[in-house]
């Protein structure tokens, strides 16, 4: 396992790995960088290091798709194996279960350090202005220059017994001040109540290019007061290295390239989005949003600026989402009794799926008697109720002889194992907005339906085989094959 502190020597990983390109001739910010992250999503293409930007002060960066899927086909999941200390060749079920084990470790808490080279330049005052950086126009039905993609925001509730890390987009509204998306159920939007109910404007820290795993982390699901530095720190065996902010009470990452210190206005007083969105559609529209003042800038030398350009999977929401998720969904099941092998979320379907697989036994693990479809409302009662569970309106529940991290093996799974009617249990919750399927009505009343399709096949020995190369011949034929023509 290798920590990467800094931004930096993650980049130079990449770059060992032939998965960074450095983009030195002149592009520009409005959207020429953002295209050409959204083209290298679709393409899989390389992260793109942008190092020459119209307009921007000499030096400053702009990193392109920082946790996407890898352009490296036999390293897919690269990007995020690296940013949480991961080996570059982990699958996708090796990171789900890597996230899941730190989930219930022992946290372990961050240090603070007197100093860190995210505070070697310093602007306060007039000279703390957003105008100093090449923050970009998204796509060009947006409502404004974003500001925030792949930062993190950094709240503490009003008596300082919860500190929050998370991302939420930010739309910059000039260069002293921005808005950002805060919904009233997610974890900023709790504390940021909290602030506004004792008429008290929020501190927050708005943190940009910090350690690879912090912006990953802090993306995930994970449950109320949860504390995201002390996740990290289990999931990496040893303390995140902080430093104190220098005009609010907050600590930010010591080698974080941008920090951003000032305070939320009480009220929902400014404009936001509309914005390009993670289940590949445009929103039309803006909504009223809390302001974020500006008062104090720090960074680097020649700073780096990284830069999500959501859209069609998969970008860095289905990375961190899915990828995140389904971890948490995977700690849920296991601490409610169910005999549960993987969990996975597909990325290509925009975190719309989840896939709980089972082992061929599970009737032997379970009160004698249950049915595949009582199985299937368990899981369930376990997951929609459950933040973790949120972000999935659908749930297939299918045997464990599927690699669900592969599509078309999924694929063939739910087309031939998935009764067209039958077998679909049908339960109310949360509509999140995100959910384009639903209907008008449900999202005005905010709850509506989530299905469990239940996929299990008959008991052991009433099963059908596999017709495939590795069922369907002998092993030494198989290693025969495969060393000498494919």
């Amino acid at each position: 396992m290798k920590h990467f502190t800094d931004l930096r020597s993650y980049l130079n990983a990449l770059e060992d790995l032939g998965d960074l390109v450095t983009i030195s001739r002149e592009v520009d910010g409005d959207m020429e960088t953002a295209a050409i992250t959204r083209r290298s999503y679709e393409v899989r293409a390389r992260a793109p290091l942008f190092t020459n930007i119209r307009g921007a002060r000499e030096g400053q960066r702009i990193l392109g798709a920082p946790a996407a899927m890898s352009s490296r086909k036999d390293l897919p999941f690269a990007r995020i194996a690296l940013s949480l200390g991961l080996p570059a060749d982990s699958s996708g079920y090796q990171i789900v279960d890597a996230l899941a084990d730190a989930a219930v470790r022992e946290p372990i808490a961050p240090v603070v350090v007197s100093r860190g080279p995210c505070q070697d330049n310093v602007l306060m005052g007039p000279a703390a202005t957003l105008d100093s950086f090449p923050i970009p126009i998204v796509h060009m039905q947006d409502g404004g220059r974003y500001a925030n993609t792949w930062g993190v925001l950094i709240v503490r509730t009003p008596d300082g017994s919860w500190t929050n890390w998370s991302i939420a987009r930010v739309m910059k509204i000039d260069g002293k001040r921005m808005t950002a998306l805060v919904p009233n159920g997610q974890h900023i939007g709790q504390i940021w109540n909290q602030w506004a109910a004792i008429g008290k404007p929020m501190p927050y820290a708005l943190v940009q290019g910090a350690e690879p795993g912090i912006p990953y982390v802090a993306g995930m699901p994970l449950p109320d007061s949860a504390h995201e530095a002390h996740f990290l720190g289990a999931l990496v065996g040893e303390p995140i290295e902080l430093v104190q902010a220098l005009t609010v009470d907050l600590q930010v990452p010591a080698t974080a390239e941008v920090v951003i210190e000032g305070h939320v206005s009480t009220e929902r007083d400014a404009l936001e989005g509309p914005f390009g969105e993670a289940a590949g559609y445009q929103p039309v529209g803006s909504s009223p949003q809390p302001t974020f003042h500006v008062y104090t800038i720090t960074h680097r030398d020649d700073p780096i600026w990284p830069l999500v350009a959501e859209g069609r999977p998969p970008d860095e929401y289905h990375t961190v989402t899915c990828v995140g998720a389904a971890s948490q969904c995977l700690v849920r099941l296991r601490a409610a009794g169910l005999p549960v092998s993987r969990v996975w979320a597909p990325m290509e379907a925009a975190g719309m799926w989840l896939v709980v697989t089972v082992p061929p036994n599970w009737r032997d693990l379970v009160e004698p008697g249950t049915s595949s479809e009582q199985l299937a409302t368990w899981v369930g009662q376990t997951l929609f109720y459950d933040k973790a569970g949120l972000y999935f309106p659908q749930i297939y529940l299918l045997d464990d002889d599927i690699d669900a991290t592969n599509l078309a093996e999924l694929t063939w799974a739910i087309a031939t194992r998935v009764h067209p009617v039958d077998g679909r249990v049908h339960l109310d919750s949360a509509v999140l907005p995100l959910f384009v399927s639903h209907t008008e009505a449900e999202h005005e009343r905010g709850w509506g339906p989530r299905t469990v399709l239940d996929g299990l096949l008959p008991p052991i020995g009433e099963r059908l085989g596999h017709t495939s190369f590795a069922a369907s011949y002998p092993r030494e034929l198989q290693q025969r094959v495969v060393e000498n023509w494919v």
